[in-house]
């Protein structure tokens, strides 16, 4: 067995809102073992010293897309699934030195499974990097937010989409999701931005096919993550039984409140929107993206606010992929701009994200979790800006990075 100490100057344990003090970590193989303010020692103990860092749990991002590029969407899906992987698994590895040691990713848009392989690859050891927990593909109507033949030549028939527009069709897809191994069903109930032929304002799976996609992900026993935008689709998705709503650009009260009561939990994207509208302002932003998302910027940061005010569980995601990866970090700000507390922000991307992901292993420093950690110097609490100066990252007790050691850079 080995023994690990660290050292921390302070601690942010992922439950309290507070910080906790001078605290040493005892964790043994890749679990802590014991937290006090003087921890035992013994021969061949490895010491970490953080008595000027802040320690938190590792960041979970419950929302990226690892082998999507979301500027390129026409380009990239026609490459191989080999390559999404091999460049999935260094955005993987480049995301993790920001402190993200569990990743949930929300699908590819390819008909290989690219990111089941990439999960199993670092679950076996055969690659380093964060821990991946995947929804394997994106189901959609035709039509909807993950049918792309709008985007495409009209005589080339890629298969790049999971595509239904029928009850039997809709459980083919969710079965197939589940004998490939996928942890999450991930669906679109609504149009987007960066597609298309939708609109993000307007439900795309009528009531009886969005039942059928829920009652057998529940079947099945898989989770369900909705992509959804309209206050109504944000209501279907919860009458579905969703356990996440992805994005939730223009939920209202009513939609909140039955979030709040379903136990479900909110993924705003919040960053994403002031990536958009960087794009928007510098003429960059995709054609197709342009008349939507001028359209309702306003109406999705009042529903931001509106989710930062409510008591729902909000769990921190990004939808990086959609936007590169070393933005993702700017999320915790975003949060905290858009009026969650900083404490409360820390926690939707630690023990929030954790509970969303049913990893009761994960996201809070305690005996018997995971030994996942992150050190940043400051305090986040009084300045939520200093989460983008991670400079230790620890998952399952191996060290990634930490001072001039890096091992992904």
């Amino acid at each position: 067995m080995t023994t690990t100490v660290v050292i921390c100057g302070d601690l942010f344990d992922g439950r309290d809102d507070r910080l906790l003090g001078p605290t040493e970590i005892v964790i043994e193989d890749d679990t802590i073992a014991e937290l006090s303010r003087s921890a035992r020692r013994s021969a061949g103990t490895k010491i970490y010293d953080l008595s000027d860092r802040t320690v938190a749990p590792g960041f979970i991002d419950t929302h990226v897309h690892l082998c999507v590029d979301g500027l390129n969407l026409a380009r990239q899906t026609l490459q191989r699934a080999s390559t999404k992987a091999l460049a999935g698994l260094r955005h993987a590895q480049q995301y993790m030195r920001y402190g993200f040691t569990t990743l949930r990713d929300l699908g590819v848009l390819d008909p290989g499974w690219p990111t089941i392989d990439l999960r199993d690859a670092i679950d076996g050891g055969l690659a380093l990097g964060p821990r991946l927990i995947v929804a394997a593909h994106m189901i959609s109507s035709t039509a909807g937010h993950g049918d792309l033949q709008g985007m495409l030549p009209c005589r080339c028939h890629t298969e790049t989409s999971r595509v239904a527009d029928s009850p039997a069709r809709i459980r083919e897809l969710v079965r197939m999701e589940r004998a490939f191994s996928g942890d999450w069903i991930k669906t679109m109930n609504t149009g987007g931005y960066m597609s298309a032929g939708d609109d993000p304002a307007r439900v795309t799976w009528f009531e009886d096919e969005m039942q059928t996609l829920g009652q057998t992900a529940q079947q099945l026993g898989m989770p369900l993550a909705v992509h959804t935008g309209a206050a109504d689709g944000c209501k279907q998705a919860l009458r579905a039984g969703a356990r996440s709503l992805e994005h939730c650009y223009l939920i209202d009260d009513e939609g909140v409140a039955m979030a709040e009561k379903a136990g479900a939990f909110l993924v705003p994207t919040m960053q994403m929107t002031q990536e958009d509208k960087a794009l928007l302002e510098a003429g960059k932003l995709p054609d197709q993206a342009v008349w939507k998302f001028r359209r309702d910027v306003a109406a999705i940061e009042q529903a931001q606010r509106r989710i930062a005010r409510s008591k729902v569980d909000v769990a921190l995601g990004t939808d990086c992929g959609m936007f590169p990866f070393s933005e993702g970090i700017l999320e915790f700000q975003a949060m905290v701009a858009s009026g969650l507390s900083p404490a409360r922000a820390l926690k939707a991307g630690t023990s929030q994200a954790a509970a969303l992901l049913l990893r009761n292993d994960l996201g809070v420093i305690a005996p018997g979790m995971k030994a996942d950690l992150v050190a940043m110097p400051g305090d986040p609490l009084e300045d939520i800006a200093v989460t983008r100066k991670v400079d230790f990252v620890m998952k399952a007790g191996r060290v990634y990075r930490h001072g001039e050691f890096d091992l992904f850079q």
